[in-house]
């Protein structure tokens, strides 16, 4: 069985940022990693759920949104996949730190959260997307952005 590329990733040195995970013809899969793996501070559903919702939401409404293929929370809890096709790391780095000031500033109603829009509605809230994507937006911004994964 051929090991997929996610688990050849040192989890023990990754550090929160945005990394480019891989790269299969024109669709690039970007790693933001908003929490330290392994390190017993992982995002509870309701936070993962709620980022989930308004991220995908403003980056679909977003500039680059044509070039959006998929985002969604990591199973571990500690960040986000993003797939984007045609776009370079610099315009998804742009994209994302837009999208996660949208989502800081948002003043209205959670994304998707009626009953029949969601699956489990009940479990978002809009303070918890925003205190992730603060946290998240400071780590990308006090930081090099290259996008390779560390060693």
């Amino acid at each position: 069985m051929n090991r997929i590329a996610s688990f050849s990733v040192n989890h023990d040195t990754l550090t929160p940022g945005i990394y480019v995970s891989r790269i299969d013809g024109d669709v690039t899969t970007y790693d933001l990693r908003t929490r330290t793996p392994n390190a017993g501070n992982y995002m509870d559903n309701r936070t993962m759920h709620s980022v989930e919702h308004m991220f995908a939401t403003y980056i679909r409404n977003s500039a680059v949104s044509d070039n959006v293929i998929y985002f969604g929370p990591m199973g571990c809890q500690t960040g986000f996949y993003l797939l984007t096709r045609g776009l370079t790391n610099e315009k998804v780095l742009e994209a994302v730190l837009e999208t996660l000031e949208k989502i800081i500033s948002h003043d209205g109603e959670m994304f998707g959260a009626k009953r029949i829009e969601c699956g489990n509605y009940r479990n978002l809230d809009l303070e918890d997307a925003k205190t992730e994507c603060r946290r998240y937006l400071e780590v990308l911004k006090s930081k090099e952005n290259d996008f390779l994964y560390q060693e």
